[in-house]
């Protein structure tokens, strides 16, 4: 008979993968909040020690910045896209909170929108990670409006942030796509004032 004794592969163990790493968090952070979610919690879910998850990202909150950079890229609502400088302007903000409406019903538990929730969140450094996002979401929008109604750029900014909020907030709470989708359609009626009332 031969040996019996269990031989153990040689070689280094398998590296750790930063960016499937964020990807793990996103999908923490987006299921649970920011707040909610402990360094214990990401260091389990990934198989690594507090030691090695601070050596890759520093802190908590560096982490959530790579985290937001990843749902800018491939979560975010596409505003480059969506606001086209040769359609109307309230149709295209029309598009961008329908897109809201089904990006933010999410999937697999991960609701509402990461960039909005972040901005509520207890942490200074992550609050203000967050809003270095909500503001240039912010300015894009306020700049597509001012460039053919410059008048009402302001307020029209200001109500599409509270609309987008409050669709990420009722997305936290359960709301499915078809409710978010009919409230962000009923508040295209409010847009329209907006965009017409004199200063």
């Amino acid at each position: 008979m031969g040996d019996t004794k269990t031989l153990r592969p040689r070689g280094r163990p398998r590296a750790f993968d930063p960016d499937a790493a964020v990807a793990t968090a996103q999908r923490l952070f987006h299921e649970r909040s920011y707040d909610d979610v402990s360094v214990a919690d990401i260091t389990g879910t990934l198989g690594i020690n507090p030691p090695s998850f601070y050596a890759a990202f520093g802190s908590k909150a560096h982490l959530f910045g790579r985290v937001l950079d990843r749902y800018a890229r491939e979560g975010a609502i596409p505003l480059q896209q969506l606001l086209d400088p040769t359609r109307p302007v309230i149709e295209c903000l029309a598009a961008v909170l329908e897109e809201a409406a089904c990006r933010y019903a999410g999937k697999a538990g991960a609701s509402g929108c990461m960039v909005i929730e972040g901005v509520h969140s207890i942490d200074k450094d992550a609050r203000q990670a967050a809003m270095v996002f909500l503001v240039g979401a912010e300015a894009a929008i306020h700049d597509f409006v001012a460039a053919r109604h410059p008048e009402a750029a302001d307020r029209v900014m200001d109500y599409m942030t509270t609309v987008m909020m409050g669709l990420s907030t009722n997305a936290r709470r359960g709301h499915d796509h078809a409710r978010l989708l009919e409230s962000a359609r009923l508040a295209v009626g409010g847009l329209e004032q907006a965009m017409r009332r004199p200063r």
